[in-house]
């Protein structure tokens, strides 16, 4: 079983798929795992590499290609990062959502940040993603055609997020 679970920040998607790993005792890999093992191979502590990737849509496309590359070598994994499902074959494509205020109380604590310097951040991110998104990968991060289950992850507890998403995989 291949899954994908994308989500915006603040939505949860690393702590459900490490979650739902202990559960189906199957590995995930995330997008930041692959991005900061970049970073060491350059010899580039994770700032540094996120300015050098700023300029370099190589850095996105390498990302991509890892985590393609890892879930076809694969018999079972969960691959957790924002444009997953489009590069990903997978069994069970999700994607979590949470309203902004919500997401920005949740990494504003995970971050030790004021909300609102949060806030600003976080637009600023959403943005820019966005825009690079499209513009290196023609995709619309707010097309939600691609996946199979739309979660909100407000509604749940991290652990009820993860028994969600391990009950909809038993049917598939």
């Amino acid at each position: 079983m291949i899954i994908t679970i994308g989500g915006l920040a603040g939505t949860g998607t690393t702590t459900a798929a490490r979650l739902l790993s202990e559960k189906l005792k199957i590995p995930f890999v995330s997008a930041g795992d692959i991005f900061r093992q970049m970073a060491a191979e350059n010899g580039q502590d994770i700032l540094t590499f996120s300015k050098f990737a700023e300029n370099n849509i190589e850095v996105d496309l390498e990302i991509d290609r890892r985590q393609a590359q890892m879930a076809k070598e694969a018999e079972d994994l969960i691959v957790e990062g924002r444009l997953s499902a489009h590069f990903v074959d997978a069994d069970l494509k999700v994607w979590m959502i949470a309203p902004f205020e919500v997401r920005a109380h949740r990494i504003s604590g995970r971050e030790s940040k004021p909300v609102e310097v949060t806030k600003k951040e976080i637009k600023i991110r959403e943005d820019s993603e966005a825009s690079r998104y499209l513009d290196i990968h023609q995709i619309d991060i707010h097309n939600m055609e691609i996946y199979d289950l739309i979660l909100n992850t407000n509604s749940f507890q991290a652990e009820k997020v993860a028994e969600i998403i391990f009950k909809v995989q038993e049917v598939i």
